[in-house]
């Protein structure tokens, strides 16, 4: 048990160190060489294929090959293509050209989404076959995948990568890694169920059939508004806090000068958030622990603007506290539930479906929404105050908004009687 544990543990610190490289910091990189008014497009298209990848590949896991051998191939063409990013953004020095960039970066993304869901479908599936509980011995496991996280994010701070096309170069290495460690997991079988049921199963689909259910389609199409949040500091956060080194007051604090390092007390936080997720779950439900998700994304998106790096520094720190519990009790208890929910056969393509929900359909209008934001209260100005007052506002808007989703959750999604009455998922 402990084998297979260490196992999925250096599978999950790989998995997400390749996001850690550059999630976080490629906003300011590409502030650096004049794309800032781009920067919602890079993070959008990270749900735009996410619309049809993960659910796609997630088809294959299920019917055609492994998921660690799919796991394999999608880090080995997301390796290969952020490296060439990496190639060519040192090769155009400050003259970098949007479509090409883009499209390397694009290519990459495309192959890495489907393996945040691939990865949970090859632990849930190692950890049942030893007879494990998943709710319980998973987000140990998983908190590794944050740590890894934070080791790339500090990496790439340390080094002065964050703000240069590097932090590419450093993601390729970790999916490469990850490309032939993958082929050494415990072995996910394809489902040998008979596809005789039409298109809907020649195809895999029958994950989209969840829709059938209401309390189902109600839990996904409240994931996809909560999905609006997730990319909005991940793309915007850096750039933000890094803007005060222009104001002669902020110019020499610890969080304008190393935003990357700030930021990662948030993944610090993750660590810890993943800890309370079995007790939560199981005392409370998906209900209770969702509502939380989104609380937190209220004092998230609040704290951001009224903070700054230097007396409102507690502000900062305490928004990125409080974004374990934001991120962990949504996605992580998010994955879980769906697991729960759904019959062995479809669970490749249920993780597809809400990874398609979450950062396809949720994560592309909140970015592409969020740069119109920006564009309109910080960018639009050329004073640096101006700015600093627009990103105040946007922080606001968007924490209005998460609050306003919040309310709606409660009144709206209903658990399963037997769960509220035990106080248990199940």
């Amino acid at each position: 048990m402990l084998k297979l544990k260490i196992r999925l543990i250096l599978m999950n610190f790989l998995e997400f160190a390749v996001w850690g490289a550059y999630l976080t910091s490629m906003g300011s990189y590409l502030v650096s060489v004049g794309l800032a008014g781009k920067i919602g497009l890079f993070y959008a298209v990270q749900g735009i294929v996410s619309l049809f990848m993960p659910a796609l590949i997630g088809i294959i896991a299920d019917r055609v090959l492994p998921a660690q051998k799919v796991l394999s191939l999608c880090h080995l063409i997301a390796g290969l293509s952020m490296g060439a990013a990496g190639w060519y953004g040192m090769s155009a020095g400050s003259e970098v050209d949007f479509g090409i960039l883009f499209s390397f970066y694009t290519l990459s993304v495309a192959f890495f989404m489907p393996t945040i869901g691939l990865a949970n479908s090859v632990a849930f599936s190692g950890l049942t076959k030893a007879g494990l509980d998943t709710v319980k011995d998973f987000p140990p496991i998983r908190i590794f995948g944050t740590i890894g996280f934070i080791c790339s994010m500090l990496l790439v701070d340390v080094t002065g990568f964050q703000y240069t096309y590097s932090q590419f170069f450093v993601s390729a290495m970790f999916s490469i890694i990850l490309c032939v460690y993958a082929l050494s997991l415990p072995n996910c079988p394809v489902s040998k169920e008979k596809k005789n049921g039409g298109i809907v199963e020649v195809l895999g689909l029958r994950a989209f059939t969840l829709f059938k259910q209401k309390r189902m389609a109600i839990f996904f199409i409240f994931s996809m508004l909560l999905g609006v949040s997730l990319q909005i500091t991940n793309g915007y956060a850096n750039p933000f806090i890094t803007s005060f080194k222009e104001i002669a007051e902020y110019a020499d604090t610890f969080g304008a000068n190393h935003a990357n390092a700030l930021i990662s007390i948030s993944q610090m936080s993750e660590t810890l958030c993943i800890l309370l997720i079995p007790f939560f779950m199981k005392r409370f439900g998906i209900k209770i622990v969702m509502f939380i998700a989104m609380c937190a994304w209220v004092l998230r998106f609040g704290l951001f603007g009224l903070g700054d790096p230097g007396d409102g520094v507690w502000m900062f720190i305490l928004s990125m506290i409080v974004y374990g519990v934001a991120f962990d009790f949504f996605n992580v208890s998010g994955a879980l539930f769906v697991d729960k929910e759904t019959d062995s056969s479809i669970r490749s393509s249920a993780q597809g479906l809400f990874m398609v929900m979450t950062n396809g359909i949720g994560a592309t209008i909140g970015t592409l929404l969020a740069q119109q934001v920006i564009d309109h209260f910080v960018y639009s100005h050329s004073d640096v105050h101006q700015q600093i007052a627009g990103w105040s506002t946007s922080w606001l808007i968007f924490a209005a908004y998460a609050l306003v989703v919040a309310i709606l959750f409660v009144l709206v999604f209903k658990e399963r009687k037997e769960v509220a009455t035990t106080q248990k998922l199940y």
